[in-house]
């Protein structure tokens, strides 16, 4: 009896074998590992820092304290305003994306270039804003001072608000010198010296009477810490070594150096994601315009560069989440 064969048009394709597995082409089921490898990435990285704001539940930053700047409003408190917009903006730009997918299946090929363009606008506009928070978290806004233990101290007024140290430090005309690797205990040289010293730092907190120290403990209330001012004058002369201004990977005003090793390496790594999304964007944006796809008659590859797009949104919503909100 002789056997029927079924032909499927595939033969002699890489993707052969009769079928097309959820009737996805080749390329885009590529993708779609690639997404899931990485969404496990990224799951991993959430879940350690989630794991370690666990462990320093009682001293963790508070988001809205830290990010709480906006362009060209220097001095206003606008906390999470910023990030909101940059939020928005990425969100945005994946409306866009699925218009250019949309236009390609219908082979509108001024369409498909218009929402492309207006696709990586987005995405360089939200990097941008990325480096200029980078920069704010940098350098810091108020400063504080650093214990033997690791700890941060803060300062605030009589009513509760943020003390920067350049309203405090009472200047010495004394010169401070770097340290160098060649002169410590443990080999290690400063990256540059403080604004203020430590002890000029304690010689304005001494003069003035209406300075008190906010540690990095949480109350109950979920507020930090708010010493008295004789616990706050035995603190600062007995616990306090050094000054620190905004962040970087050993220690930051902030709270526990932890905070700020996740923010560099989570917000680096998503940031990295769409950069490499961008790039990608303006090679097929040229293709386009160069009429590649009109060609071919298939638009597929700009489907598939929007799965990405899709899939870099949809992390920084966790992003956004884990460090901004929770």
């Amino acid at each position: 009896m002789e056997a029927t064969v079924v032909r499927t048009g595939t033969e002699g394709k890489t993707w052969g074998g009769g079928n097309e597995p959820l009737k996805s082409s080749y390329g885009k089921m590529m993708m779609w590992f690639f997404i899931v490898s990485d969404a496990l990435t990224f799951s991993g990285f959430l879940a350690a820092y989630g794991f370690s704001r666990f462990k320093f539940l009682d001293s963790w930053p508070i988001a809205d304290e830290v990010f709480n700047h906006f362009p060209f409003l220097h001095g206003v408190d606008a906390p999470m305003y910023y990030v909101a917009l940059m939020t928005f903006i990425l969100i945005f730009s994946s409306v866009t994306m699925v218009l250019a997918v949309d236009a390609g299946h219908q082979l509108k090929k001024g369409k498909v270039t218009f929402y492309m363009f207006l696709t990586i606008i987005g995405g360089v506009i939200f990097l941008g804003s990325q480096a200029w928070e980078w920069k704010n978290f940098i350098n810091g806004t108020y400063g504080a001072v650093y214990t033997n233990g690791g700890n941060v101290l803060q300062f605030i007024d009589g009513e509760g608000h943020r003390v920067a140290l350049a309203d405090i430090a009472v200047p010495e005309a004394s010169v401070r010198v770097e340290h160098e690797a060649r002169s410590g205990v443990w080999f290690e040289s400063e990256r540059s010296l403080p604004s203020y010293s430590i002890e000029e730092v304690k010689a304005g907190f001494a003069a003035n009477p209406d300075l008190l120290i906010r540690t990095q403990i949480m109350t109950e209330e979920g507020e930090k810490t708010i010493l008295s001012r004789e616990e706050s004058l035995a603190k600062l002369d007995s616990e306090a070594v050094g000054v620190v201004e905004g962040a970087n990977l050993t220690r930051n005003e902030y709270g526990p150096p932890l905070f700020g090793d996740f923010f560099f390496f989570i917000t680096g790594f998503h940031g990295f994601h769409v950069f490499s999304g961008v790039l990608i964007n303006i090679i097929i944006f040229f293709n386009v315009i160069l009429g590649t796809y009109e060609r071919r008659k298939n638009y597929e590859m700009v489907e598939k560069v929007g799965l990405y797009w899709h899939f870099v949104d949809l992390v920084w919503v966790f992003v956004f989440t884990f460090f901004y909100l929770v």
